[in-house]
């Protein structure tokens, strides 16, 4: 079984660095991977088009870069088969968003690891490519491979906010990122980010994430963006969406062209 990038540094307590990919072309993926640049890349699924062979074709993609990794973000439903699939394929971590309640947590947990008693998941063995067609199959890497996992989930709705801790007490949580869209919704104030309530929440996730021993990762959009995350204790970051690149540079340099052409 692969090893796994993004469990391995949070085990070792250091840094990771993720950029986010809405393509389904491998190719993006090989580029994340030849910049040299990223711990792992994040597949955002919950966004995206794909199919199951979209899974494998990322798989193999990120296989060919042995110090990087592979996550994607899975949709409200239906989670458990996209994570299985997707772990199926070789990937290798999974972010679960629109969390609720314990319950939901708990089956997000179980949806990765491995039957087992000590594991206490419902992932059965398979013959897809993360365990080499059946080879790997059932075997003891293969529960080893999905303990490792890492399981993020989004804290994004007022529910979740207000039962935090709770969630964050589930066993087999990992990693929380907070999702300033979906809350500003959840309360009523739709596109308002930068509220100070939504803001309130984002440090009370934060902070509440590092005193229960889970790591808070924050999503940023350029580097001088992670300072005040740093300044908080954030040490897990996803940087930067492929699809955002090119929405600016078509934003931008179709104006400037278009007032080129205006002046000729």
């Amino acid at each position: 079984m692969r090893s796994n990038k993004l469990r391995e540094l949070m085990k070792a307590e250091k840094p990771s660095l993720g950029t986010h990919v809405h393509s389904p072309w491998p190719s993006v993926i090989e580029m994340v991977g030849i910049s040299g640049m990223f711990d792992y890349v994040e597949y955002v699924a919950e966004y995206a088009p794909f199919d199951l062979h979209t899974f494998d074709n990322i798989g193999r993609a990120v296989d060919m870069f042995d110090e990087m990794s592979s996550m994607i973000k899975v949709e409200q439903e239906p989670r458990g088969h996209i994570a299985s699939r997707a772990i199926g394929g070789g990937i290798q971590n999974i972010l679960f968003a629109d969390v609720r309640t314990v319950e939901d947590v708990e089956d997000c947990v179980r949806s990765v690891r491995a039957e087992t008693p000590d594991s206490g998941g419902r992932h059965g063995a398979s013959m897809r490519r993360n365990v080499r067609f059946g080879m790997d199959a059932g075997q003891p890497a293969f529960v080893e491979a999905m303990d490792d996992a890492v399981v993020a989930i989004m804290i994004e709705k007022a529910p979740a906010v207000e039962s935090l801790e709770a969630l964050l007490s589930v066993k087999g949580v990992d990693m929380v990122q907070f999702g300033p869209a979906d809350y500003s919704m959840s309360l009523g104030l739709a596109g308002e980010f930068g509220h100070p309530k939504v803001k309130e929440a984002e440090k009370f996730v934060i902070e509440t994430c590092l005193k229960m021993g889970v790591a808070p990762r924050a999503e940023i959009g350029l580097p001088d963006q992670a300072k005040r995350y740093l300044d908080m204790g954030v040490r897990h970051f996803c940087m930067g969406t492929e699809v955002s690149i090119l929405m600016n540079w078509f934003r931008t340099q179709g104006e400037e062209m278009k007032k080129v052409l205006q002046g000729a």
